[in-house]
């Protein structure tokens, strides 16, 4: 017979042990109770199976616990787990090796492993326990603090802490619509994981979203209502700030006071004390997770720590004994408030102690800030990135390692668009995934093993890259450089449904007057209902070509199918499943009535407004029905789309030039605008920008565009090929002194060009670089397009001026169409099948629908091209909106899927699993009445 565990708590870490338990096959189960492996029981203090604590803020958005919940379906009756949820423990005796649990049942073991978490700590201030004031730390804490900020009364929060855990909760408390203040006793926001200067940069960017940051200050008490409301909160400072709302995160403390009862030892800070196997002073009792204090005489509060110790103790159970857990890597990288937070190693030795030295980047204007630490021997010792944390993944690996490039260009912006050395200069035994502590070895292991191609393979066999997701990068290029050594090149073509590249799909089209994505896809593709990397590609090339080929609007007939979220309803799709509205400003130039038009837009559908980077006004938070509406009111005042949401032309910034500024030496305005107006909606391989200064002085920074317009005293410079983001690049002098007319016909041939020959997703930058760069690749262009020396000058002129003379408003043709207009509603099939409607006959092949029940819920419905019909939730379980139905349907290796419009995981229509994390999937949904 098998011996009995007992875990008391059932969070992320105590379920991770049952995990790891299973993997290694020591549990009993009940059809195998002969096995002799651990039967286990565990109590639980929630009413709710573990849950993803990580992405706690999604149920802000919606997520429900079903859908963060960690167990996958049968798991525990697999393997004969019992799960006592809302029944915790109450009393353990280590003597008879038994423990009481609040129901009264004693329960005996032979193993115990405490795994209950920690608890919020509230400080100890008067109003503590008003009516408004919140923790947040639990699902229903979640639900609690929603449901009161929801109050009509309900105006102001204050989350008290700024940390990690504290910005999370000012986030919600803005997402809830909140005025939101932020308070942190220590001089500067999250100190556990960065310095000054990165804090400088994060509270520049959290106060640009109108969060206030008070630091270097506490809270004195919860000034409370007659009523027993909180009104206001009180600082040491004697400031006062209004607040209906107050949320608790001010750290947590290990709930270790089962262990202090029974006699076991206990840090002097709290935490049981454990050895290397998380063994505690008793032998037959274990402690892993925020309740631990580890060898290294820490607790700690990051999930990837937890699951390390989960790993050691499900070891230890199992008859092994080998792994020990002594110290954990506290490395983090994540997005707070929108803001890109990371660290790794030890960012916080002092600079000088031992020969230490730090290299410094810092750019305030764009809340930028990155700092590497080097020890003597030019080793890095750890790293602070906020605001940008893309090198993180190239980074962090080589943490206690030499560098493979200098460490500045890992943080200093690049301006060749190189790729860094990074994971494939690793040793072996690096880890490159902290959150299941997975080495590089056993990544290259998996890869050659199981003969992997691409990472969705990497996480099904290792679990890398399932956890916080900052190591993805990372696994790409060991892959990519596995595959190099086995001499396995990657697939040049867009995906499994077309061997192409983009530019040969543009050609065939071109050349063969292909005009729809059924017809390319028999005559030169693989089969298969294509996916949503090759659809929204041909769809774009059709959209460029529409002039030549006769094509109308592109949301007609079957290219509506392939169109991607943003370009599926002509806006932006945010985080939270609503749309932005931008409207074309030429130039930046804008009347008053427009403005005021905006702003009674605005005022009447309670949306947000910001000034963008591009002399635009976006609107946000615009519900998918609401947007038709808003573009007619719009269009009256005379605004079109501004293509925000199109791999098109974005906008033409400029300054004042010759109009007003005493030094223009050209009409900077006027020429913009002539711009803009000329190349709105075209469709080319990546957005693209322009910008025109009036002067050398360059204003409006037009070099850091893709195409850059500068006066001079003898007319215009054009400079091609630059952009800004993560890999900024100065654009290349094409040609000088041009006139209007030279400017604008060189132009056209530069765009024309780019559009035929780029790739997926290629920015002019990159496109340029991969020509040769700012040298051969800058002669080639002049040689194609000034000398035309291929002979196709005429030819790219001419297709540029049909562009120009077919352009119309996207927003205006769908307003005049009631088949796009009927898009952006919902399906009601309960009132369908009333009148004796199929599903099949209300759905368009290939676009997913959000459809209302007959029992009034609602899902994400599709039809394949075959007539077969899908359904599933609506709700992307990764984001927490409701958008799948807004997804592209396609077919991976002969399954029907859907990619999410969020951040495209795929999941099988048919049973609902994601591909790409098998642990996650929607619910089906039967649409029968």
């Amino acid at each position: 017979m098998g011996q009995t565990l007992v875990v008391i708590g059932h969070g992320m870490v105590g379920h991770r042990l049952l995990e790891a338990l299973a993997d290694r096959g020591a549990l009993a189960g009940p059809a195998r109770p002969e096995r002799g492996g651990w039967q286990v029981t565990v109590l639980a203090e929630e009413h709710r199976p573990a849950y993803d604590r990580v992405h706690l803020s999604a149920a802000f958005t919606g997520s429900t616990g079903e859908e963060l919940s960690l167990v996958e379906p049968g798991f525990l009756e697999e393997h004969g787990i019992d799960l006592r949820l809302g029944d915790p423990a109450e009393l353990i005796d280590t003597a008879a090796r038994t423990v009481t649990a609040r129901s009264g049942e004693v329960l005996p073991y032979d193993a115990l492993v405490l795994a209950t978490g920690s608890y919020p700590f509230v400080p100890p201030i008067d109003g503590a326990e008003a009516e408004g004031c919140f923790t947040y730390r639990t699902l229903d804490d979640v639900a609690a603090l929603t449901a009161y900020a929801g109050k009509d009364a309900a105006r102001t929060g204050v989350v008290i802490g700024g940390g990690l855990l504290g910005l999370e909760a000012a986030g919600a408390l803005r997402t809830l619509g909140l005025t939101t203040h932020v308070v942190e006793f220590a001089p500067r926001l999250m100190p556990l994981q960065v310095d000054d200067g990165g804090a400088a940069a994060l509270r520049a960017t959290i106060e640009s979203m109108g969060v206030a940051v008070h630091t270097g200050v506490g809270a004195a008490g919860v000034q409370i209502h007659p009523d027993g409301r909180a009104q206001a909160l009180r600082l040491t400072n004697g400031e006062e700030i209004s607040s209906d709302v107050v949320v608790f995160s001010a750290g947590v403390r290990p709930r270790d006071r089962l262990a202090r009862e029974c006699g076991l030892a206990v840090g002097d800070r709290g935490g049981v004390v454990v050895d290397g196997h998380c063994r505690t002073s008793d032998p037959f009792v274990y402690a892993i997770g925020e309740c631990a204090q580890t060898v290294d005489g820490k607790v700690y509060g990051l999930v990837a720590p937890g699951y390390q110790m989960a790993e050691t103790v499900a070891e230890a159970l199992a008859g092994a004994g080998e792994l020990t857990f002594t110290g954990a890597d506290t490395s983090t990288k994540l997005k707070l408030m929108g803001a890109d937070v990371a660290s790794f190693g030890d960012p916080f030795a002092p600079e000088g102690r031992d020969g230490a030295v730090s290299v410094v980047f810092s750019d305030a204007r764009e809340g930028v800030y990155k700092k590497l630490l080097l020890g003597p021997d030019g080793a890095l010792l750890g790293g602070i990135l906020v605001g940008d944390a893309e090198a993180y993944g190239s980074l962090k690996p080589h943490a206690g390692r030499l560098l493979p490039a200098p460490p500045e260009a890992f943080i200093l912006p690049s301006s060749d668009g190189v790729a860094l050395p990074g994971a494939d200069a690793l040793p072996d035994d690096a880890v490159v995934c902290s959150c299941h502590n997975i080495t590089k070895g056993r990544v290259r292991e998996a890869v050659v093993a199981e003969s992997l191609t691409d990472i969705g393979g990497i996480k099904k066999c290792t679990k890398a890259g399932t956890g916080c997701g900052g190591c993805v990068g990372t696994l790409q290029a060991v892959l990519d450089a596995e595959l190099a050594a086995a001499g396995i090149e990657k697939p040049r073509g867009l995906c499994e449904h077309f061997t192409l590249t983009r530019a040969e799909i543009y050609e065939k089209i071109r050349t063969e007057r292909i005009r729809g994505f059924s017809e390319l896809l028999e005559a030169h593709g693989e089969g298969g209902e294509g996916c949503a990397v090759c659809k929204p590609v041909v769809a774009n090339v059709l959209g460029t070509l529409a002039p030549d080929l006769g094509i109308g609007h592109i949301l007609a007939g079957e290219q509506a199918a392939l169109q991607d979220s943003n370009d599926l309803f002509l806006a932006n799709l945010q985080k939270d499943g609503t749309y932005s509205v931008v409207p074309r400003v030429a130039g930046g130039e804008i009347t008053a009535e427009q403005v005021i038009a905006l702003g009674e837009v605005a005022r009447d559908y309670d949306l947000y407004t910001k000034i963008t980077g591009a002399q635009r006004i976006g609107l946000f938070g615009v519900r998918k029905e609401q947007l038709p509406d808003i573009w007619r009111r719009l269009g009256g005042a005379g605004f079109e789309s501004g293509q925000a949401y199109g791999k098109s032309l974005r906008a033409v910034k400029s300054c004042v030039g010759a109009r007003f500024c005493r030094y223009g030496q050209g009409d900077s305005i006027q020429l913009a605008i002539d711009l803009e107006l000329r190349y709105r909606g075209l469709r080319t391989p990546h957005k693209f920008k322009g910008g025109v200064s009036g002067c050398l002085r360059e204003c409006a920074e037009a070099r850091g565009k893709d195409i850059g317009v500068i006066a001079t005293a003898n007319g215009w410079n054009l400079y091609v090929g630059g952009n800004g983001g993560a890999t900024p690049r100065h654009a290349d002098l094409l040609a000088s002194d041009l006139s209007t007319a030279e400017l604008l016909a060189l132009t056209d041939r530069f765009l024309m060009y780019y559009v035929r020959t780029a790739e997926r997703l290629e920015r002019t930058a990159a496109w340029l670089e991969r020509l040769g760069g700012s040298a051969a690749g800058l002669d080639h262009l002049k040689a194609v397009l000034v000398e035309d020396s291929l002979g196709i000058c005429a030819e790219l002129e001419a297709q540029m001026e049909r562009h120009v003379a077919a352009y119309a408003d996207e927003w205006s043709a769908v307003l005049e169409d009631p088949q796009a207009l009927e898009r952006f509603g919902s399906v009601d099939f309960g009132a369908a099948a009333a009148a004796g409607s199929s599903a099949a006959e209300m759905l368009e092949p290939g676009r997913g629908r959000t459809a209302v029940l007959a029992d009034g819920s609602r899902a994400a419905v599709f039809k394949d091209r075959a007539g077969e019909v899908y359904a599933v939730g609506d709700r992307d379980p990764f984001s927490g909106a409701d958008v799948i139905a807004n997804g592209i349907m396609g077919s991976r290796d002969g399954v029907p899927v859907v990619a999410s419009p969020m951040h495209k995981q795929v999941f099988d229509l048919r049973t609902g699993v994601c591909l790409d994390d098998p642990e996650v999937s929607l619910p089906l949904v039967d649409i029968e009445p």
